[in-house]
């Protein structure tokens, strides 16, 4: 991967209530480009992700989008300036309907105007979600939730999309439309950070890879050089990476 990443982590140290998750976390995600962490349950995965939505305040080392420092900006000082995360968690409204659920995803866009061609613009990428606009969101399945949520995301048009587990609870053909999403969302124009723990789903659908153990990056690559390192594999079955 070439050039200046769009988000750089360098020596990133954080954790709560006095305990180091993050232990020195130094990697870049490429503009354009759809970058997997993956890594065991406790590895810090999802604390990454918290700490680049400024959900937590890393104690040492820093975060830059394009080169702008995001450490002690708030976290809606964060999604204004284009980074927009879909929890682990389903996070729609379960009695609205998923118009309206979709419609406060642009609730910082002031010109009604523009929200409406956000809405028609995310109807265009996704269909399918169109089809389910009058639905009560709670009715809809794990996976449609899942594209609701992803949908909702595109409204502020943003710059980097973290996702957080995509595959949770999903059954391997819904996990495919999931990541097919997730590839649609690339393809119309967002950087994708995705942190999973179906590691080979994950490690296919990316361009870039990340292997994170005990709260350190212990590999990184292309999305097929991680996958295919000869201890990939030793990770996964409860060992360690070797150094290399």
């Amino acid at each position: 991967m070439s050039g200046e990443p769009l988000l750089a982590m360098d020596g990133v140290v954080a954790g709560y209530g006095g305990g180091d998750v993050l232990r020195g976390v130094t990697f870049g995600v490429p503009e354009g480009a759809i970058t997997c962490v993956v890594g065991p349950n406790g590895a810090g995965k999802s604390t990454v992700m918290r700490v680049i939505s400024g959900l937590l305040r890393p104690r040492l080392g820093t975060v830059t989008l394009r080169g702008e420092k995001l450490n002690g900006k708030t976290p809606r000082q964060i999604l204004d300036l284009g980074v927009v995360q879909v929890t682990q968690n389903h996070s729609l409204f379960k009695d609205m309907t998923v118009h309206e659920n979709i419609d406060l995803g642009g609730y910082t866009i002031k010109d009604r105007s523009t929200v409406g061609k956000r809405i028609d613009a995310v109807y265009d990428l996704f269909p399918q979600v169109r089809g389910w606009a009058g639905m009560k969101a709670g009715s809809l399945s794990g996976g449609q939730q899942r594209l609701v949520e992803f949908a909702r995301a595109l409204m502020l048009d943003p710059v980097l999309i973290l996702l957080d587990e995509p595959s949770m609870g999903l059954s391997p053909l819904v996990l495919k439309s999931v990541f097919d999403a997730a590839r649609q969302m690339n393809a119309s124009g967002a950087t994708v950070l995705l942190v999973e723990q179906n590691a080979r789903a994950g490690l296919k659908l990316s361009q870039h890879g990340v292997v994170m153990e005990n709260g350190t990056v212990r590999l990184a690559g292309t999305g097929r050089e991680v996958l295919e390192h000869p201890e990939i594999g030793e990770l996964y079955l409860g060992g360690t990476v070797k150094k290399i």
